[in-house]
C-alpha cells in the first residue's frame, strides 16, 4: 500500500503480519511511537541529481540536473542559482501527474574552478520551496539542495 502524499514510513507496507481496522486518530504507529510525526507529509522539494557534489568537470558547457516533487500539486518550474547569480529557470521535463517527480535540467557555462550550484522549485499552488533546512525527523527535511564541483 502506498499513500501519495505521504512518506513511505506513513504509507509504505513492507511486510504484513497482521491487520488491524481502525481509524487514524485511534492508533499510533510504528514510527510515531519513535518520534516521528503523525502524518509525515511530503514538502515540495527538489534536488540536484549532475553533477555530482565534489564532482570535477570541465570548463565550457555543463549540463546539470535533477529532480523535483510537489505531492498532490505538481511542479509549477524549477529555478538554480550558480555561485550566487540571480536565479535562471530550468526546463522541466514531462510531468505524468501531479504526484510524480518531475526532472529538470538545464545547461551552464562555467570557467576553470570551484562552483556551486543551489536548486529551488515553485509547485502549482506559487509556493516556493524553502530556505530553511530542517532535519528528517520529526516531519520531513526542508532546505535548498546545493552542490559543489570544480571545473578544470
Amino acid at each position: 500500500m502506498v499513500v501519495p502524499g505521504l512518506y513511505g514510513f506513513v504509507s509504505a507496507t513492507k511486510w504484513l503480519v497482521d491487520l488491524e481496522v481502525t481509524r487514524f486518530d485511534k492508533f499510533e504507529a510504528f514510527w510515531t511511537q519513535r518520534g516521528w510525526s503523525e502524518k509525515g507529509p511530503v514538502k515540495t522539494q527538489s534536488r540536484i541529481d549532475v553533477p555530482r557534489d565534489g564532482a570535477a568537470v570541465r570548463a565550457g558547457s555543463v549540463r546539470i540536473g535533477g529532480s523535483a516533487w510537489a505531492q498532490h500539486t505538481g511542479i509549477e518550474k524549477v529555478e538554480y542559482q550558480l555561485d550566487g547569480a540571480d536565479w535562471q529557470e530550468a526546463d522541466l521535463g514531462h510531468e505524468a501527474n501531479v504526484d510524480t517527480w518531475a526532472q529538470w535540467a538545464s545547461s551552464v557555462d562555467v570557467e576553470a574552478g570551484e562552483h556551486r550550484l543551489v536548486v529551488r522549485a515553485t509547485d502549482r499552488s506559487g509556493y516556493t520551496q524553502t530556505s530553511v533546512k530542517t532535519d528528517m525527523v520529526p516531519n520531513g527535511a526542508s532546505g535548498w539542495d546545493s552542490i559543489s564541483f570544480e571545473a578544470t
